[in-house]
């Protein structure tokens, strides 16, 4: 898998785009969140969901290989005139193990990088750090 480009699937073979992320930790259990925020889904879209194999959980794969997780959450956000409009959906994962929150910070430097995404503080301090 060398020199491969990072990868995000709900779905096998359909590729989605991150476009956010946010990082956290809960000083009173340790527990560190990622949340990922994805403005549109292709699997969605283009009805290919329906001729693709669920994953069952979100796999990130990478040059060390895949990471298969199941989200704590997915929630869809609807908007525009008649509120049936996807204006994102946002995945949260979770883990309390360190070697599983630092391969999962791998897997983000590497996709950040190919994908021109860069690093910046939040402007909204919410008590997690």
């Amino acid at each position: 898998m060398a020199d491969s480009l990072p990868t995000v699937e709900f779905y096998e073979g359909i590729v989605e785009t991150i476009d956010n992320v946010s990082l956290r930790r809960d000083r009173g259990t340790g527990d560190r969140t990622m949340l990922l925020t994805f403005n549109r889904l292709r699997a969605i879209e283009q009805f290919q969901s329906f001729r693709s194999r669920f994953a069952k959980a979100l796999k990130l794969i990478d040059e060390e290989g895949t990471i298969t997780i199941e989200p704590e959450d997915i929630r869809f956000i609807f908007g525009g005139p008649e509120g049936d409009d996807l204006q994102r959906v946002e995945c949260t994962l979770v883990t309390d193990r360190d070697d599983h929150w630092d391969r999962l910070m791998r897997f983000m430097e590497r996709y950040a990088q190919a994908n021109s995404m860069a690093y910046g503080e939040s402007p909204q301090a919410d008590g997690l750090s």
